[in-house]
């Protein structure tokens, strides 16, 4: 009888899940129920997922709303009234047009409009699909008015949206949240009626017992709707069914492709190598999973054709099928790749393939798959009401000032002492923590199905301009929806802009090296010296601090090491102490027999019996725990949080202990190993996924090896990495290269090289406008240099502001005139009037003004570029009150090992970590006078005493320790270093010694 019912999908409208309203319904003894969220179908799939287990029949209809003004509701027939409801919604959500009031004519949904709506618009003539609805509310007006007429018509309408007064305190809540008001100032219009609640369905029909027709009606309605998903096991996938025209065809066309992949990937193929593909094959056609590869294969194939970079992972990247296919680059018979976690007989969804971009390709590569398939859209995803949103959501509809919101995000309020206002926030905030705030987009996924997307999902819009589903994931897996995973990532763009660079700046080169010949490169000294020595700035995925010191603690010096530190390092791994475990039963093998479970080292040898890869949860489930492939791949799943909290995983892990105790293991055991897989805790990678991440460090550490500077250019040209942009400029020094500040005439917006001199680009100065650089490249360009200053404002449209920002960068310096001349010449040249954007007949005259001497310091340019570009391009020792004491570093370390040192660093990254007891502890980076890198640790009882004050020069003074072979400092004291006084800005008394100091410099070399 429920034809009109809410959940929290009803975006910043509803109160509870879908799953909370089956239960609502199963209370009141009601039987079938119609889900008719607002504008929205996210929770329609797992709203019939779930109804037969609260024996609901479920029905699909939606809500169609211009704000909170309700049109009608539309109710599905069947899945072709659903694919009719969402085709329709979609079109004004892509076009972002209001809904119409009357409904447009369905072949297979009904239309029930409500009854004010009715009343409003005067409507009196109604198609065999549609219906007047109305409320228990309406039941007072009904006896008054025409519409009683229409017996035939009429059916109950009482919306369900609130259970209680929480829910409607919450509803008032997000009503005034999405309105951006304060709750004092909503307009009752915005809400709903407190009365929209499910009540049992005898109350209801009592209710209605004057009108037994209204009540006929309806059920006659409920009882013609049908709608049903494939939620089983055993469900077919619903991606597109063929790549080509048949299922054999595209079996013809995937074999055809291994053959030809076999001798581009193998010198030579052994029995081995063709079993392999053989096994593979006859799966992959047994599960249905041949489109899928062909899918995948012609997107990587049209990323070759254009030139884009791309790494394939995932669980994937197991199979030899997609090694030939060249979905990826790694080789599963070289390490050995376990098979059943890329695909078993007990998996109903097909393999992970993770395919990244370039992020400068990647939406060209979107636009390909939706131009190339039928059926695509975006998958979807929620943003939730998190605690620091809510309360700064409610906090504003509370009225409380910024500041006060401020606090109370951070925690820094006593709780015993804060006003009526602020403990209103954090009541309420719990009515609306975690429901979901508004949809978004999945960082990559695709779908690519058979069937139309909207006959599971309406489409919206969001600003990239790819329609995209309103569920998730997880849902879209249970109903046989599999993603393509279509990422971006900034390393692979640093690879393609490293060979453009090398092809303009050593073209001589370009040809001589390949960089997609991972074996050749994996086998390379020069690269696995940069490993062993762990000397990875700018690479991927091994640069970090916590990657350096695992390099040098496994004494990593080949690519097989490689993968397993990719693993090794993951929180879940790290957490749960096996990364220290692992360390040292691999710098110690007499360890790994002592302790490791003697069916755990049978299991995984090769890792010292340690649990490193996603694929050791399955064979420690499988042969450990005897739970077959399907249900360990249950519990790999579970793993990743996304599966944890439903009922299947509990099954599993029930099962996982109840088989663990009937072999006789004991129950210290048993938890024991449990806690070592529940430590992944979604964080443990694949084999796969972490070989496929170390081909692409092995290509970046190739290049680093090879064409250092070139490399470095393109990482600071691609957004940097793990440190901040200085600290690759710094390397560029570092090895070899000069760096320059920008100059008008050599650099462009991105950085660029000529030879070993770098040139900062314009898109390093923070307060130059981008239309500013582009007219002075444009410029270039085409009349060629500039002369001097006054032939660059002859030549250029810009503001004095802007000029001013060149100047003092010294872009002029070519010009072999002191800036602040220059800036004279700059006010003076651009005082004389409004400037014209077109070009002069004749050449201008300029006046010659006479300016007296001046000079500028070689502080003062540190400190400006301080001011424009974050950072100086001299070293910053250069710019303390006092020079260090000492000239003590890195490479001092090992000298003091075992004894105490007093050492000086400029901070590049601290780490804020906690004990297990929760006190506060640092890890932080340093580079020393020299350039080189130091590692520091400030443990509890020396870090309450001292914190690190942002960016600078920091002495410490600390023991020189070392685990297994990697040196650091423990901290016992430090102290911030002083920078002298900004000459720029300090009086005469301050800066008379400085300028004295640096006059004489200024003098007999002027900046250039």
């Amino acid at each position: 009888m429920y034809l009109n019912c809410h959940t929290y999908y009803s975006l910043r409208y509803g109160t509870f899940s879908e799953t909370e309203l089956l239960h609502l319904a199963q209370a009141n003894h009601v039987t079938q129920v119609v889900l008719t969220d607002i504008n929205n179908t996210s929770a329609a799939l797992n709203f019939v997922r779930k109804a037969p287990e609260y024996n609901v029949r479920p029905i699909l209809g939606l809500d169609f709303r211009n704000g909170v003004n309700q049109c009608f509701v539309g109710i599905a027939k069947n899945n072709e009234g659903y694919l009719e409801l969402n085709n329709f919604l979609s079109r004004y959500l892509h076009e972002k047009k209001e809904i119409p009031v009357a409904a447009p004519k369905f072949e297979h949904a009904y239309v029930v409009y409500p009854f004010e709506k009715v009343v409003e618009n005067n409507m009196s003539i109604f198609t065999e699909n549609e219906f007047i609805g109305i409320s228990i509310s309406d039941l007072r007006r009904l006896p008054f008015s025409k519409i009683l007429n229409l017996k035939d018509k009429l059916v109950v309408q009482q919306p369900v949206t609130f259970r209680n007064k929480g829910d409607f305190n919450a509803h008032r809540l997000l009503r005034a949240i999405d309105n951006n008001c304060l709750l004092s100032k909503l307009d009752k219009t915005e809400e709903g009626n407190e009365e929209e609640k499910m009540f049992p369905i005898q109350n209801l029909a009592t209710v209605f017992s004057e009108y037994p027709f209204i009540l006929e009606n309806t059920e006659r309605l409920m009882n013609a709707c049908s709608i049903s998903f494939d939620f089983s096991v055993d469900r077919s996938p619903q991606n597109q069914k063929t790549y080509l025209d048949s299922k054999e065809e595209d079996e013809v066309l995937l074999e055809k492709l291994c053959k030809e992949g076999l001798p581009y990937r193998y010198e030579t193929v052994d029995q081995d190598i063709l079993d392999r593909v053989s096994k593979e094959l006859t799966l992959i056609k047994s599960m249905g999973f041949v489109s899928y590869f062909l899918l995948n294969w012609d997107i990587v194939s049209h990323a070759r054709k254009q030139g884009f970079f791309y790494v394939g992972r995932g669980s994937g990247a197991n199979s030899i099928v997609a090694y030939l296919l060249r979905i990826t680059d790694v080789d599963p018979m070289e390490l050995d790749l376990y098979f059943e976690r890329f695909i078993n007989l007990y998996r109903a969804n097909p393999p992970d393939f993770d395919i990244d971009f370039s992020h400068r390709d990647r939406p060209e590569m979107t636009k390909y798959i939706f131009e190339r398939f039928k059926n695509v859209a975006l998958l979807g995803t929620y943003v939730t009401f998190k605690e620091r949103g809510v309360i700064r959501e409610l906090g504003k509809v509370f009225g409380l000032p910024k500041s006060e919101i401020d606090l109370l995000c951070e925690g820094r309020l006593d709780l015993s002492r804060i006003d009526e206002v602020s403990r209103l926030v954090l009541k309420y905030g719990r009515l609306i923590k975690d429901m979901p705030n508004y949809l978004s987009i999945h960082a990559g996924g695709i779908l690519i199905s058979e069937k139309p997307l909207h006959y599971f999902s309406a489409t919206h819009m969001p600003p990239k301009g790819f329609p995209t589903v309103q569920f998730d994931m997880v849902i879209a897996e249970d109903v046989g929806l599999f993603k393509f995973d279509i990422l971006g990532q900034r390393g692979l763009a640093k690879i393609r802009e490293a060979l453009d660079i090398i092809a303009y700046n050593q073209p001589e080169k370009k040809d001589t090296f390949d960089i997609h010949n991972i074996k050749k490169i994996k086998t390379d000294e020069s690269v696995n010296t940069l490993v062993k020595t762990a000397q990875c700035m700018g690479c991927f995925y091994v640069e970090s601090p916590a990657m350096r010191m695992l390099l040098k603690k496994l004494e990593v010096d080949n690519y097989l090491g490689l993968v397993a530190a990719s693993s090794i390092i993951r929180p879940g791994v790290a957490k749960s102490g096996m990364m220290r475990e692992y360390i040292l039963r691999h710098r110690n093998p007499g360890r790994t027999e002592e302790k490791a479970h003697p069916v755990l080292l049978s299991i995984m040898p090769e890792t010292y019996g340690v649990m490193v890869y996603q694929e050791d949860v399955i064979k420690v489930a499988h042969h450990f725990a005897d739970l077959d492939l399907g249900e360990a791949d249950v519990l790999r799943r579970g793993m990743s949080g996304k599966f944890r909290s439903r009922e299947e995983f509990q099954k599993v892990k029930d099962k996982f202990i109840d088989n663990c105790r009937r072999k006789g293991e004991s129950d210290d055991v048993i938890f024991e190993i449990w806690e070592q897989i529940a430590s992944f805790a979604g964080y443990a990678f694949a084999k796969g996924h972490s070989a496929s991440y170390a081909v692409e460090s092995y290509q970046t550490l190739f290049l680093r090896a090879y064409f250092p500077l070139e490399y470095m250019v393109a990482v600071l040209n691609n957004g940097g990495g793990f440190y901040r942009p200085e600290f690759y400029v710094h390397e560029v020094r570092m090895l070899g290269g000069t760096v320059h500040p920008p100059c008008v005439n050599r650099s462009h917006y991105a950085n660029a090289i000529y030879g070993t001199d770098v040139f900062i680009g314009f898109g390093f100065l923070r307060e130059l406008e981008s239309r500013v650089v582009e007219r002075i490249l444009k410029e270039r360009a085409g009349n060629g240099s500039f002369l001097s200053l006054e032939d660059f404002l002859d030549r250029v449209l810009i503001s004095v502001e802007q000029v001013d920002v060149l100047i003092r960068i010294n872009a002029f310096r070519f010009t072999a005139i002191n800036k602040h001349e220059l800036l004279w010449k700059a006010y003076f040249f651009l005082s004389k009037g409004k400037k014209v954007d077109h070009p002069k007949l004749f050449p201008p005259k300029h006046q010659d003004f006479k300016i007296p001497e001046l000079y500028t310091t070689h502080l003062e340019m540190a400190f400006t570029q301080l001011e424009l570009l974050g950072f100086c391009l001299c070293s910053p020792f250069e710019l303390l009150i006092e020079p260090p004491k000492n000239s003590r570093g890195s490479k001092d370390l090992e000298k003091y090992l075992g004894h105490h040192i007093d050492i000086y660093g400029y901070l590049v990254t601290v780490k804020n970590t906690s004990t297990h007891n929760g006190k506060r502890m640092y890890f932080a980076t340093l580079v020393d006078q020299h350039g080189q890198v130091f590692d520091t640790v400030l443990f509890p009882p020396v870090a309450a005493k001292y914190n690190f004050r942002g960016k600078g020069i920091y002495r410490f003074y600390g023991k020189v320790v070392s685990e297994f072979g990697f040196l650091s400092i423990e901290v016992i004291k430090m102290q911030k270093q002083d920078y002298v006084q900004d000459p720029r800005y300090a009086d005469m008394k301050t800066s008379t010694k400085v300028f004295e100091n640096k006059k004489a410099e200024a003098k007999a070399n002027r900046i250039l």
